[in-house]
């Protein structure tokens, strides 16, 4: 029998993850940290992390959550609402408690009701943004409810994102968990300073796959999945080694009982598969020469912070990820758990001598 193949990276970094907080947080973490040096943390929580001494507490919490063994650093991030004030955020940025700063139009996603209403009153926070060189992370969907909801993305590419970036032009953008092909096509054709995040479960289904035997909830989020030519373009652009995309999971664990309820929560929970999905993707394409910069260089060299030292091995042997990680407070169901993946770790995390 010929040998497995195998790859070896350079342990790579989550750009977007949410773990939540209390015993889903003890649950799900685990998962993120064996697969990622650092994550940055989304600040969605209720109420939101939208202040520095939130951020250090919560970090705390995530810290004292981590099993013994593991080298993980979150890298925490700042909710933006129409009261955060530039003083504020810039300190708590020179202080090293706030890595980036998130934009979430209020009402977009899960817990975003504080989120900004109006992205044209946030102006004097993006100037010192981009003075101090702070990061913009962005939800990018209009909630205008005229807007049909598969094309909320491409909306606010067209009417805010092109305006933001030409009224500031030196202020580092990561459009987030980016689902369509106007996206992709837009980051290639800005600026240097615009970057985007792709997600694993977006490389693998499209809205269709929602609809597959009856409504499948678990493959409801938000972004919601697109037609089959904006999957292709996904793939085409995170395994191209255009050093403007780079991973971020938005690994977004809800309770098996709020995503199955009526009016259920947007969210995928992949962290237990997530880097086995992207290497499987990444090896249908013919591209694994190209996974390590986009797992673990191109973000790291976007938000100007070093690569990491330690190694991780994938191997082209068969692994199940768990169909449901249990919490004290009930089941989180797991993105293609139970289903057979073509890749595995066969050394997470391993840190160089």
């Amino acid at each position: 029998m010929a040998a497995a193949e195998t790859v070896t990276l350079r342990r790579p970094d989550d750009w977007h993850v949410h773990l939540r907080d209390g015993p889903m947080l003890r649950a799900v973490l685990p998962f993120t940290a064996e697969r990622f040096a650092r994550a940055i943390v989304m600040p969605n929580l209720s109420p939101p992390i939208a202040a520095a001494a939130a951020a250090r507490a919560y970090r705390e919490r995530i810290l004292a959550s981590l099993p013994q063994s593991a080298a993980f650093a979150p890298l925490m991030t700042c909710y933006l609402t129409d009261e955060t004030k530039a003083d504020d955020l810039e300190q708590g940025f020179r202080e090293g408690v706030f890595t980036a700063a998130k934009l979430y139009p209020a009402n977009a996603t899960t817990n975003s009701a504080a989120g900004v209403t109006d992205v044209r009153r946030m102006g004097r926070v993006f100037e010192r943004m981009e003075k101090i060189g702070m990061r913009l992370l962005i939800h990018g969907e209009v909630t205008d409810p005229d807007v049909d909801v598969f094309d909320r993305e491409a909306a606010f590419v067209d009417q805010i994102l092109r305006r933001l970036i030409r009224d500031f032009p030196a202020l580092k953008i990561v459009l987030e968990h980016v689902t369509t092909k106007e996206a992709v096509d837009f980051v290639m054709a800005s600026r240097a300073n615009l970057a985007a995040t792709i997600t694993a479960h977006h490389l693998v289904i499209n809205r269709s796959a929602i609809f597959v035997g009856g409504l499948r909830p678990h493959f409801y989020c938000l972004p919601v999945a697109k037609r089959e030519s904006h999957r292709l373009a996904l793939r085409r652009a995170a395994t191209s080694g255009d050093s403007r995309f780079f991973l971020g999971t938005d690994s977004a664990p809800h309770f098996a009982r709020d995503k199955e309820r009526d009016c259920g929560c947007a969210g995928i929970f992949s962290a237990p598969a997530a880097l086995e999905i992207y290497a499987q993707v990444f090896a249908e394409e013919g591209a694994l020469a190209r996974l390590e910069g986009f797992a673990a260089e191109h973000g790291p060299r976007f938000y100007g912070l070093p690569l990491n030292e330690g190694h991780v091995t994938l191997s082209r042997v068969g692994t199940t990820p768990p169909e449901i990680v249990a919490t004290s407070d009930g089941p989180v169901r797991v993105f293609l758990g139970g289903q057979t993946l073509e890749w595995s770790i066969a050394s997470p995390g391993r840190q160089e001598p």
